[in-house]
């Protein structure tokens, strides 16, 4: 079957086959807007043609330093925020459990960290060091922004307390900006080998690049297959049938809910292991679509565990509010066989000899059912099975609905002038150069 299909039969009642067609010119218009290069942010479509047109020989350099970490340490810390942890998390999540580093595996554990300022994260994952063999792959563009830079320096100290500066040099991994910025820099000088972030990807659809490919190779993960699923669905979503192009349809469909007047858009799926998939999503879809008062607002749920918490409120009140998109896996990673017990206590024995995945896609069924009809509209993205050149195809999919998606809605979908708001208040009041007419002003305001 197909990686991956759109079904969006439990949608038609909300957003009927007419509304699909009349939106189907925007969709078509924006795709093209997409591969002529001619729209808003196209000096960052580096991504539309990487699964195909990568740097062979980086990428060799890639699996030749992941083996280096696999056999070299116990530990590797892996430093950035935003895109330039979450989608290779994800990955490793996905297709190496949630629990990967408390499982027993010839790889080393991998701890993601600089995407937070809290100290006691910092401090836990200092602790977890001690007495390890460790390595860094430190991901920053300029090397200057504040959460990556800070970790960087703590973590550096420690590399370089524990082994010979020239040891401590193989141990460190910089993946920046091919000719320039602060961390390029210090690395040409040191002697850190290093990866390059593309001029022309921006951060959160840089998965696919030496960001989140190094540390996924690490986690031994197969990187030719997932290239080889991102190729795949590069080669597939080109169609300007929206028919015959789950992506374009997919698109489309977004933009008449949000034209219909949903403020929300809920990622579900029924594996723990995609958490952090979710995650992904929430930042790609968030950071591109969300400005000039416009978008959808990303959110997510794992069922059936979020049933029991917000399951009430998707229920009884979401449908104005919200739609669902389910990633609905056809093969399960695992399974396992419910069976009889004797006297019957907890009263399941009905489900004796039943697999687990069985119950799972009943429940899956059972919800579908249940908010279609409390007026919560539902896609269902149906994915063949959790393995690596899957997940590279949904990574390629999702990028381009994206961009696709926010084309149609009049946006910008690869800047993100809003995160830079909260930066330029925190420098401010830490006194940072440069800043210091603001600092008085801001405390002011903060009764400080």
């Amino acid at each position: 079957m197909e990686k991956l299909k759109l079904i969006h039969k439990y949608a038609e009642k909300f957003v009927s086959n007419a509304d699909i067609e009349a939106m189907s010119g925007r969709a078509v218009e924006a795709m093209r807007t997409l591969h002529n290069k001619s729209g808003a942010g196209n000096d960052f479509l580096g991504w539309v043609t990487l699964p195909t047109d990568y740097d062979k020989e980086e990428f060799a350099r890639i699996k030749k330093a992941a083996e280096y970490i696999k056999a070299n340490c116990d530990i590797l810390i892996v430093i950035g925020i935003g895109g330039s942890y979450l989608g290779a998390r994800a990955v490793i999540e996905a297709l190496k459990s949630p629990n990967y580093n408390a499982l027993a595996k010839d790889t080393p554990q991998i701890f993601f960290i600089g995407n937070t300022i809290s100290p006691s994260m910092v401090t836990e994952l200092v602790s977890l060091c001690e007495d390890k063999d460790i390595c860094i792959n430190v991901i920053s563009k300029s090397g200057t922004t504040t959460e990556p830079a800070i970790a960087f320096r703590i973590f550096r100290d420690i590399i370089y307390k524990k082994y010979s500066a020239e040891e401590a040099a193989k141990r460190i991994f910089c993946t920046t900006d091919k000719a320039r910025g602060t961390l390029k820099e210090l690395a040409d000088e040191v002697g850190y080998e290093t990866f390059v972030v593309p001029d022309d990807v921006g951060g959160r659809y840089s998965v696919l690049t030496a960001v989140g490919l190094l540390p996924i190779a690490a986690a031994g993960i197969d990187i030719d297959a997932l290239m080889a699923g991102a190729q795949t669905a590069q080669n597939a979503l080109c169609s300007e049938d929206i028919n015959a192009n789950d992506c374009l349809k997919y698109a489309a469909i977004r933009n008449c809910f949000y034209e219909a007047g949903k403020k929300l858009e809920c990622f579900i799926s029924y594996e723990p292991c995609m958490t952090m998939f979710n995650e992904w999503l929430k930042q790609l879809f968030a950071e591109s679509e969300g400005k000039d008062g416009k978008g959808l607002y990303p959110v997510s749920c794992i069922f059936s565990t979020d049933l029991h918490s917000v399951g009430q409120y998707i229920q009884e009140s979401g449908g104005p509010l919200m739609f669902e998109t389910c990633l609905k896996f056809n093969k399960p990673l695992d399974d396992l066989v419910i069976t009889e017990q004797e006297g019957n206590i907890d009263g399941l024995n009905f489900l004796a000899g039943k697999t687990m995945s069985l119950i799972n896609e009943k429940a899956r069924q059972g919800t579908l059912l249940a908010h279609t009809e409390g007026g919560v509209a539902n896609l269902v993205l149906e994915i063949d099975a959790i393995d690596a050149e899957s997940i590279g195809y949904m990574i390629y999919f999702f990028e381009k609905v994206c961009a696709v998606s926010g084309y149609i809605l009049g946006v910008n979908p690869f800047n993100q002038p809003g995160v830079e708001s909260y930066k330029k208040n925190m420098f401010a009041l830490l006194g940072k150069p440069g800043y210091e007419s603001e600092k008085e002003k801001l405390e002011k305001e903060l009764g400080i």
